[in-house]
């Protein structure tokens, strides 16, 4: 008996649409199956062990990032208070400040608080008056 290579072709397609269909059939099942094991309290234990080395290492990954930031963020506020305690003037620790207005907050909330308000009052008492002098001769200013 020899096949014809036309009813080899029709016996290929109708495999290959039959196992397709069978394919998605399972597919379908599985998923619903573990859809179900999923949702119920039996899987709650077993989820939790196979998701805690992701939970750690985020956590761990996070402990770094934060570490790293508070390194950054007070080693940066140290080096600032380290300025402003060089600095001689209001108008010297605006202009440390002037980049950053963190670093200003920072710096104007030092001032008051280490009692540096004369520093903020230096630079009015350093500028001249804008005020012409007044003479003593009458209708002369």
């Amino acid at each position: 008996m020899e096949i014809d290579a036309y009813i080899l072709i029709v016996y290929a397609t109708v495999w290959t649409i039959f196992y397709w269909f069978l394919s998605q059939y399972i597919a379908e099942l599985s998923r619903k199956k573990w859809t179900t094991w999923v949702e119920s309290e039996e899987s709650d234990e077993t989820l939790i062990n196979a998701l805690q080395v992701i939970v750690d290492e985020i956590e761990d990954r996070m402990h770094d990032k934060l570490q790293e930031f508070q390194s950054s963020f007070f080693g940066s506020l140290g080096a600032a208070s380290k300025k402003l305690d060089q600095a001689t003037g209001a108008s010297t620790i605006k202009a440390l400040t002037r980049d950053n207005p963190m670093m200003g907050f920072v710096a104007e909330y030092m001032m008051k608080r280490g009692n540096l308000g004369s520093l903020m009052g230096s630079e009015s008492q350093n500028t001249p008056n804008n005020e012409p002098k007044k003479s003593d001769k009458l209708g002369l200013k």
